[in-house]
């Protein structure tokens, strides 16, 4: 039952120093501040780094060809070679755990001003691609749509333009779709505006990019029939790594390169760096959770010290209480209760500070950026906060509240 009077008191005695109640509360604030905070902080680190990476799909890799490091079959070492339109057919046909691959070819250096439609102008990447790639590496469209099949056969010269692109050669509100743009001296029609919203970009930013059909770009750029980069799809349930080795496998037959070269194909499976950064998120917030307890089990310790100090100064309150029929269990109660509201009002006090704190960081990241960090914590996270500060607002009140209990009434009436 709630007892009122027991409560009054309980007040009573933490008010009576105020200056030493504020101090040690102060320790369980900002031990219980620190561990929210830095637990809301990895979570936000956490989110931050996958948002970066969430358009570009977690089961797939990308390859481009580098010098070779070993000679082989008569071949110099060092050379270079050349990832082409028939290796794209071989791995399609050989590669069972191929879910889906799409080359890509983009000239590193856009010349000045290469964009033109009107007297609006701009210098823009230009890439051309498969229809799939949308597959792989995800545009959000915001008017018309992506790249099919039909525009890659068909060597149609159409164009899907980023975000900066639309906005540098048209109006805003104004519908690009079916007007023609100038590209590198060369009309083509628009038939989407796509944007991307990772910072993960294998060949550019996706809203300065000028993407056409990989067919007439590799002919109108005097390609030949080379490729600058590969980007595979794994089927659900391969691992990347596994079609990554059949597909470099194939390279290296297809242009006579030693199998046990390392240098002569490069690499970057996502599946792989997801792993990492998952095991990034995870030492952090377990080193998050280790630095907040420890910090929160100082302010803790404080507090059973106080409490201890507390109950040397009430030896005789206590003695008197004792010898007027009070109980051991009436006198550890109440030392315990006292500990356990001062512990719980500077730890509930310091989980709502850390959430604001949260807060005010998420807000301010979303005013600033497009990023899709949230630096807050769950619920059940709140939860099991609060737990541990009145699991931990017990415990400390308990080595008070033994010493209390043994405290003879005789000796702490005789006590100065």
């Amino acid at each position: 039952m709630f007892d009122l009077d027991r409560w009054n008191e309980i007040f009573i005695t933490i008010s009576r120093n105020k200056i030493r109640s504020i101090l040690t509360a102060f320790g369980v604030f900002w031990g219980i501040f620190m561990l929210v905070a830095l637990l809301g902080g990895g979570n936000g680190l956490g989110s931050l780094i996958t948002g970066q990476m969430s358009d570009i799909a977690s089961n797939s890799c990308v390859m481009w060809s580098s010098r070779t490091s070993e000679a082989y079959k008569g071949f110099r070492k060092g050379r270079w070679w050349q990832i082409n339109n028939r290796d794209i057919e071989i791995i399609k046909a050989k590669v069972k755990g191929l879910d889906e691959i799409s080359p890509l070819i983009t000239p590193w250096t856009p010349t000045s001003d290469n964009a033109v439609r009107g007297d609006r102008k701009g210098t823009f990447s230009v890439q051309g691609t498969y229809a799939n790639f949308n597959k792989i590496d995800k545009h959000t469209m915001q008017y018309g749509r992506y790249l099919n099949d039909l525009d890659v056969m068909d060597e149609r010269k159409v164009c899907i333009i980023g975000q900066r692109v639309y906005e540098a050669l048209f109006n805003r509100g104004e519908d690009p779709i079916g007007k023609d743009i100038r590209v590198d001296g060369v009309y083509y029609k628009v038939i989407g505006v796509g944007r991307g919203s990772d910072n993960l970009n294998f060949s550019g930013d996706k809203d300065e990019m000028i993407t056409v059909p990989f067919t007439i770009m590799q002919k109108l750029y005097n390609y030949g029939d080379n490729v600058d980069n590969v980007f595979a799809l794994a089927k659900p349930g391969v691992a990347v790594s596994e079609m990554q080795e059949e597909m470099e496998a194939i390279l290296k037959n297809n242009h006579s390169i030693a199998p046990h070269d390392r240098q002569a194909i490069n690499s970057f499976n996502i599946e792989n760096m997801l792993k990492q950064v998952t095991g990034l998120i995870l030492g952090v917030n377990v080193l998050a959770f280790i630095v907040g307890m420890g910090t929160l089990l100082a302010g803790i310790i404080g507090v059973s010290n106080i409490m201890m100090v507390t109950v040397r100064e009430r030896t005789q309150e206590i003695g008197i209480r004792r010898a007027l029929g009070a109980k051991p269990s009436t006198i550890m109660t109440q030392i315990m209760s006292e500990s356990f509201t001062l512990t719980a009002i500077a730890g509930f006090l310091g989980i709502s500070f850390a959430v604001l704190i949260l807060q005010l960081v998420d807000v301010g990241l979303a005013a600033g950026s497009e990023g899709t960090a949230v630096f807050q914590i769950s619920f059940f996270t709140a939860v099991v906060a609060g737990l541990i500060i009145i699991i931990l607002g017990t415990l400390a009140g308990l080595g008070p509240a033994f010493r209390a209990m043994k405290i003879k009434p005789i000796e702490a009436l005789s006590e100065e």
